[in-house]
């Protein structure tokens, strides 16, 4: 027999007796562990990360969702944590094969083959699954705050212009605080504006889209 075979019997021998993991489930976590993949760990960003990439991944969902309360600005947060992680995965699939497929030693070859890879890649598909569950409830729960903010931001604005437009048609001082809205009148004057606007614009396209010869004659 020759050398390298005593050699990878008694490394079979010697596993026999390894107190290392012997299941598929148990080899897929500890090959997962050994690539530390941190889908579970307490900070989204591992030591071997960019940290600077994060930030720059953060910042760009800031930009996207602009979260305006604190509770948006976790929910953004969470966001980023979870697709950063998700973003992790195709690098460890990748790991996982390539360790199988070049064991570094004949032992390792014993411990960790093709069909373990594959074990450990379904193992990982579970965390997938969560983390992609996690960041659309998150996605959801965020657009459903926003829009209830955006709701209530714009009935709080017309209910304000109401009171204000009144008041200044009649020559009365107003202060929107006095009945709780916290709107400056820069704000108001400018929705006030705006509505004005929509409302000739929308004049006009019913003139010329329904009587294009009362359009023309008022010289619009």
């Amino acid at each position: 027999m020759s050398t390298s075979a005593v050699r990878i019997e008694s490394n079979q021998a010697n596993a026999q007796h390894s107190t290392g993991p012997r299941t598929p489930a148990g080899k897929a976590r500890s090959a997962m562990n050994a690539l530390s993949h941190g889908l579970t760990a307490v900070s989204p960003v591992l030591p071997t990360e960019d940290l600077a990439a994060f930030n720059r991944h953060l910042q760009k969902l800031f930009d996207e969702y602009q979260p305006k309360t604190p509770t948006e600005t976790i929910l953004v947060h969470e966001i980023a944590d979870t697709s950063w992680r998700m973003k992790r995965i195709p690098a460890i699939e990748a790991a996982l094969v390539d360790r199988a497929a070049n064991p570094p030693s004949e032992q390792a070859a014993i411990d960790f083959d093709v069909v373990d890879a594959h074990h450990a890649i379904n193992a990982l598909s579970v965390q997938s699954h969560r983390l992609h569950r996690q960041l659309h409830r998150t996605i959801d729960k965020l657009r459903y705050l926003q829009s209830e903010r955006r709701q209530d931001e714009h009935r709080d604005l017309r209910d304000c212009a109401a009171i204000y437009k009144f008041h200044k048609e009649k020559g009365l001082p107003y202060n929107p605080a006095d009945d709780g809205f916290v709107l400056s009148e820069k704000e108001i004057d400018r929705y006030i504006d705006s509505q004005m606007r929509h409302g000739k614009a929308r004049n006009m396209n019913y003139f010329l889209n329904f009587a294009p010869e009362k359009f023309f004659a008022k010289g619009y």
